[in-house]
């Protein structure tokens, strides 16, 4: 446990605590995730049963280019417009908040200029949260934060037992970053050769650009790592590869990463990024690319990455991004845990067809959230 945490603390019951007023919007209050209750301590996520926690990691200490990162945690929490306690989603007809504990864990430990003591603690703060028995779900800062992250959800389900699905314009397999192991380029080199997440269990999706080289797309393969590149999206469609990523998560590894890095998206949709890459996909492609993932093969984590507010346009149009990511993975993971894991599925309702008597058996005896029970059965009669 950080310092910060680990002096005296004042008296009091463990559990989530709630630090703002019922319908406080975005604006006002304090900026948690979704007004969401605070939890500082596993023994809180474990007597609040939380299921979800959501927390920041501001670092961009192995950033290159255009920084700002630090500032990515803050403005995902604060660019949210809708008030408390309404989040169901239009196309699933699902709520995620009915069906999961969510809470806000605050952000890491960061120490300025110290990248090894930054990473030791980012990665005993992410234990923390999986102590606590909940999934967390990561908001960053640089992608050089998923080496830590991920160690520690190795370290809780045993290395070699997660799989990594990632969402990025570059591989982030560099050997070194000018003779540094850490950085933002090499995450996913880190992870392979400690043997966190062996090579085969990467399934990498949206790749493009001018780097990496033929010796690091070399050393890619030998590791048998599963790389999508968008000459592959534009010849097959995304809906045909995302198919293959989703067949791949889990092929080889029990448990599934989720990690998101923003400038996967086309930098008309995710600007404010510190390595921005033209030709990449759309915010409507990752988003529904993650809800799937989180509903049809599950996750056990989660971080999206390199939102960097300074070159946000000025409308926080790439933190509202990273924000809906994470929406989109908690409706995800609301929906498996109510046995909504139909690949593709979206509520008929919103989709433009079907009748309340075939989605009642698609669901195969589980009711939609968002219509009363009694009238599913009316609705149903009514169409016979």
């Amino acid at each position: 446990m950080s310092d910060l945490l680990s002096g005296p603390q004042p008296a009091r019951t463990p559990g989530p605590v709630v630090v703002n007023r019922p319908g406080e919007m975005a604006w006002s209050g304090i900026q948690t995730f979704m007004k969401l209750p605070v939890c500082l301590t596993p023994a809180d996520l474990r007597a609040g049963g939380v299921d979800v926690a959501v927390c920041g990691v501001p670092w961009d200490g192995t950033a290159t280019g255009r920084n700002g990162t630090h500032l990515g945690p803050r403005a995902i929490r604060e660019c949210d417009y809708l008030p408390s306690g309404t989040r169901t989603h239009l196309d699933v007809r699902v709520d995620p908040l009915e069906h999961l504990v969510v809470a806000d864990y605050g952000d890491a430990d960061v120490l300025i200029g110290n990248t090894t003591g930054t990473y030791d603690n980012i990665r005993s703060f992410i234990g923390e949260i999986l102590t606590g028995g909940a999934i967390p779900v990561v908001l960053g800062g640089d992608h050089g934060i998923t080496w830590p992250s991920a160690t520690a959800v190795a370290e809780a389900y045993g290395y070699g037992r997660v799989g990594i699905v990632h969402f990025d314009a570059h591989a982030d397999t560099a050997p070194d970053m000018r003779g540094a192991l850490a950085g933002h380029g090499t995450p996913m080199r880190r992870l392979i050769e400690s043997g966190a997440v062996p090579g085969r269990n990467f399934v990498q999706v949206g790749l493009r650009g001018y780097w990496p080289g033929p010796p690091i797309l070399a050393w890619m393969e030998e590791q048998q790592m599963r790389s999508h590149f968008m000459a592959e999206i534009r010849r097959d469609g995304f809906d045909a590869v995302l198919e293959r990523a989703l067949d791949e998560a889990l092929d080889t590894a029990d448990h599934l990463y989720i990690s998101v890095d923003v400038d996967a998206a086309d930098p008309a949709y995710a600007p404010g990024t510190g390595t921005p890459e033209p030709g990449g996909l759309s915010s409507g492609e990752i988003l529904d690319a993650v809800r799937r993932l989180a509903a049809e093969a599950g996750m056990v984590a989660m971080d999206v990455v390199e939102v960097s507010p300074p070159y946000d346009a000025g409308n926080n149009i790439t933190a509202l991004f990273a924000h809906r990511i994470v929406l989109e993975a908690l409706t995800g993971t609301a929906m498996r845990r109510i046995g909504l894991t139909e690949p593709g599925y979206a509520d008929p309702r919103a989709a433009g067809s079907g009748s309340a008597r075939t989605f009642r058996s698609r669901l195969d005896g589980v009711t939609d959230p968002a219509i009363p029970v009694a009238a599913q059965a009316d609705a149903a009669q009514a169409d016979m």
